[in-house]
């Protein structure tokens, strides 16, 4: 097996390890207007706040979602983040992100929903 090879089973298993990255993700997907400051998104300043979550590890996963192209980016200063349905319902069910986010086990659906 070549060093190509095995770097990128290692980054798999990263990836579907990544309980950060869910967390990111998953609280965008669940956004709504009324948890935003801003109707164009959410500031990673915000995000991490919300998360209980460094910023610079925040802002690496952001990256990652943009990388796939299920996050929108608005703005320079702050940049607000917004997820993309559409992009994320075109992505490749076999996309180790996509598994990711798709995987509902352990879940708490009270953090974003209120059943009021």
């Amino acid at each position: 097996m070549t060093n190509m090879m095995l770097t990128e089973q290692v980054n798999i298993m990263e990836i579907q390890e990544d309980t950060e990255l869910k967390k990111v993700g998953l609280e965008l997907m669940f956004l709504t207007p009324e948890k935003c400051s801003r109707a164009e998104g959410i500031s990673a300043v915000e995000l991490s706040k919300s998360l209980n979550m460094p910023l610079d590890v925040v802002k690496k996963k952001l990256k990652i979602l943009l990388d796939k192209e299920i996050i929108r980016v608005y703005g320079i200063n702050p940049k607000l983040w917004k997820f993309d349905e559409y992009k994320f319902q075109k992505m490749d069910e076999d996309d180790d992100v996509y598994r990711l986010l798709c995987n509902f086990d352990d879940v708490d659906f009270d953090r974003y929903f209120s059943y009021n």
